[in-house]
Order: C-alpha cells, then structure tokens, then sequence
C-alpha cells in the first residue's frame, strides 16, 4: 500500500499546479516541439484526466530487441516447448514457464539456461493436474502455481521446492494471469454468481494474503455497453446449441490488476483508461491524438469468410445476423501491466497480408480459411501518473498470451516463428535516439 500512498500523492500535488494547464516534457536537448509530450489536465467529479494532446516523452516510437532467445525447433527436451501457457520472472532475472503440451513447470537462468523441472503431473503434494494462465512469484520469491484440476495453488520455494498447497474456490480454468501485488498478495480470477447463465455471468479477484489466507473479493469494473454480437443456434429434438461471437473490430471491454493495488480497465469506444485507485479517487488516461486505424476492404472479406464459415460449424445454413463490421478499428485491443505500474495498452494497427500456402482450391464447406490478413504488434506504454512514454513495436510473433512480463525496460515474453515454435524471448526496449 506505501506505493499506492506515493502515487495517491503524487496526482494529487501534480493536479494542484498544473489543473487545466498544458504539459511539455522534453525528449532531449535536439527533440523538436511537436515531439515533446503535450498534456492538459482536469477533473471530472472524483476523476483526474490526464489527456495527451500531442508528442511524447520518448520523443519517438521505441523497438523491442531481442537480448536473449530460450527454445528449439529440435533438440534437448528442456529446450523444446509445445504451448507456453503460462510465464513468470523472480526479481533476479530466473523465469518460470508452465507448458500445458509438455504439462512441466520449468525454471531457467536469466541467461537463458535451463535449470529444472519443477514438480510433476498429479494430485500429491507439489504436483499438478490441470495448471491455467495462472504463474506468478512473490516479492519473497516463492513462486506461485495456480491449478484449477485440484482447484488449489501449489507453492514451491525460487529453487523449485515444494512448500504447500492453498486451496482455492471452483475449477475456473482462465488464460488470465495469477495478479502478484507489491504487498504480497495473489489476486485469482472467481466466477461471482456461478448460478447465473453463460452470458450473464460477472467477474471479480479474490485476493490471498502471504500466507495464503483468502481476504477481499473485487468486481471487475463494468460499463454500460452491449458489444454487438453474431449468435448461430441449432435445435436437434430436445438438444439445443449456441455460438456466440463478437463482430470482428467492434469495440470492447479490457480490465487487468496493477500490482500498485487497483484495477486498471477502459472501454475501447474511444482512448480512455481508468485507474480505480481508491474509493472515490480514479485516474482517468486519454488520448486526443490518437489517429483510428482503417478496416481495409480485403481484411474485412476474410473476417465475414471466417466467420460465416465457423458460425455455420453450429447452424449450417446461417447468414450474418449481427452489425456489419465497421470501416475503423477501435483504439485498443488489450492491456497489461508491468511490474512497477507501467499500463502497456495493446493497439489496433492497419493490418498486412502474409504469405501463406496456397493449395489454389476453393474453401470446402465447414473448413474454416486460413487469415491471411494481420496487424503488426505494438503497445502504448504510459506510466501510471498519466504521463506517455511512447509507441513501441515489438516483432512479428510477439504473442499476448501467456501475458508478457514488464520490468522497466526489459520485456519477457513467448514468441513464434514462422513455423509457430514457441520461444521465450527477453527484450529491451531500445528508445528513439538511444535515450532511456
């Protein structure tokens, strides 16, 4: 909570002098005026708006390089990943990666060396049955696992040793990660009205303190929003079954946990995220120069192929029935948060063909077609006062899940290669003109 306090102090001190004035924040000695970070400030009721108007601190857009590669198309076992499902970094660099195909938690060096295989598939102590998106390790460096098959977290020592189990609420199996807190606590994803129906359900943290003792449950934050939908229904006799799915870049709903202690979500209608950061205090980042990226007329003919093709999996004959897609993209697909509170906000882009193979027959009915037409990856990064950073790209096959690991400057995360081999990747992020 100290770090909750600092900030808390801190946008309040920086709203005192600069409410309703304009914010220049120089890049360097050689950034130009229209580089620079322009900001204007308000409050809204128990809201403080930071609003970049235009520039950045960075003065530029960033690249993530790549320091170090962990994996292998053939080779040693501990070295060849199947689908990383979850991804941890200890304080001193050691990563933990939990691979559902090879169903081994591993540790390896900060060097990229493989260490060990930590506790095996199974119900026993320290063993795991059916492990999610949940990893994380503690500020003391206990490492966290949680296991959704015998609904429980398994807590092993930073050198892999099996200490205890705590007992979680459900089998809720979730790719969102296990959210570590700089106090100390763990944060798991709960269903808070199981009763209710699939498309009525809401959800919220429960939070463990260090010693695995449940504490607060928090509601995810909402809005009033219905994202338009595509709905295919069968009726067979007595058997019915349903899909449902979003249209293809409308605009939706993202929420994730700071581990400063609040919830951190926006609703991607337009450039805007809010902080909850205590009862009656939100922070609220926007973004006026935010240009949309188009919908290009190719991109939305795959869209409508793809998915015409899997809604008729469930209802054969099934025509659009849903919004069309629109002609811009919303701002933001998703967020996450890194270790010390930097929001990285996941961008819509313009997307791009790839190459693909080309069999030159027609799709056959039920098949679903190939996309061809993707965005290239790249995050907003701002720190959690409001101010931005910049834009920073990351490579082709930069994944979102399991979610990255940020620490500063320095980026974890699963990568795949043109023939969709996993790596775990360790990035910096290299800034524009060589400035951090």
């Amino acid at each position: 909570m100290r770090a909750l306090r600092r900030l808390d102090s801190l946008l309040q001190n920086t709203v005192a002098v600069s409410l309703s004035l304009s914010l220049a924040a120089c890049g360097g000695p050689d950034a130009t005026r229209s580089e620079q970070w322009q900001a204007a400030y308000d409050t809204i009721a128990d809201t403080v708006v930071v609003t970049t108007v235009a520039g950045s601190v960075w003065g530029g857009t960033a690249e993530l390089v790549a320091d170090v590669t962990i994996g292998a198309y053939e080779g040693s076992y501990e070295y060849m990943f199947g689908r990383v499902r979850s991804l941890a970094v200890a304080g001193d660099g050691t990563i933990y990666a939990y691979d559902s195909h090879m169903k081994t938690l591993r540790m390896y060096a900060p060097d990229g060396t493989y260490l060990a295989t930590i506790g095996r598939e199974g119900g026993g102590p320290g063993e795991y049955s059916r492990p999610d998106g949940g990893l994380g390790v503690l500020p003391d460096g206990r490492v966290l696992l949680r296991d959704p098959g015998n609904t429980r977290v398994a807590v092993y020592s930073s050198d892999g040793e099996y200490i205890e189990n705590w007992r979680i609420r459900g089998s809720f199996n979730t790719s969102r990660s296990l959210y570590v807190d700089t106090a100390g606590n763990a944060l798991t994803l709960i269903l808070l009205d199981p009763g209710a129906q699939v498309t009525e359900w809401e959800f919220g943290l429960v939070s463990y303190g260090p010693d695995g003792l449940p504490n607060d449950t928090i509601p995810a934050p909402v809005w009033d929003y219905e994202p338009p939908e595509l709905v295919a229904e069968r009726v067979d006799g007595e058997n019915q079954s349903m899909s449902v799915s979003g249209v293809p870049f409308s605009p939706s709903a993202a929420w994730t946990y700071s581990p400063l202690g609040y919830m951190v979500g926006g609703l991607s209608t337009r450039y805007a995220l809010d902080l909850f950061i205590a009862p009656g205090h939100v922070l609220r980042i926007q973004r006026d120069d935010w240009v949309p990226a188009r919908v290009l007329p190719e991109e939305r003919e795959e869209q409508e192929r793809i998915q015409t093709a899997n809604m008729r999996q469930t209802e054969p004959g099934w025509r659009w029935n849903g919004d069309p897609i629109p002609d811009e993209k919303p701002p933001f697909s998703g967020i996450f948060i890194g270790e010390r509170g930097r929001i990285w906000v996941q961008l819509h882009q313009e997307a791009y063909e790839i190459e693909t193979y080309d069999t030159g027959e027609p799709d056959r009915p039920g098949e679903v077609p190939e996309q061809t037409w993707v965005e290239p990856v790249a995050f907003d990064v701002f720190e959690p006062d409001g101010r931005y950073l910049g834009m920073v790209k990351a490579p082709d096959g930069f994944s979102r899940y399991p979610t990255p690991v940020a620490r500063g400057d320095t980026v974890w995360a699963v990568v795949r290669d043109d023939l969709d081999v996993p790596y775990i990747v360790r990035f910096h992020i290299e800034h524009p003109r060589g400035e951090t």
